[in-house]
């Protein structure tokens, strides 16, 4: 069953965000993954939440999705981003 992962990101430093933009592809791919949106322009439809910038991001299983959360390529793409971005993410489930 398909699983994703949804990150909501607010940034505080662009430039090294950049560099992380630049490394999670690479480990994102090395995962199984492939990213669904990336960031593009988005509408609050109902509620209070006012996202920056979303990522979601889809694996074959939940636990892929969690493998690649805890591989050493991602771990060394997340130091990339360390102090440049505030995130919430979550790994959910899809639909056999």
């Amino acid at each position: 069953m398909p699983a994703y992962i949804i990150v909501e990101t607010d940034i505080h430093d662009p430039e090294q965000y950049e560099r992380y933009k630049e490394a999670s592809p690479g480990a994102v791919a090395a995962g199984g993954g492939q990213f669904l949106v990336r960031g593009g322009e988005l509408c609050v439809l109902e509620g209070d939440w006012q996202p920056r910038r979303l990522v979601m991001l889809e694996f074959e299983s939940l636990d892929a999705a969690k493998q690649f959360y805890a591989s050493p390529a991602y771990e060394a793409a997340k130091r990339l981003r360390e102090g440049a971005a505030d995130l919430n993410m979550v790994a959910v489930e899809g639909l056999a």
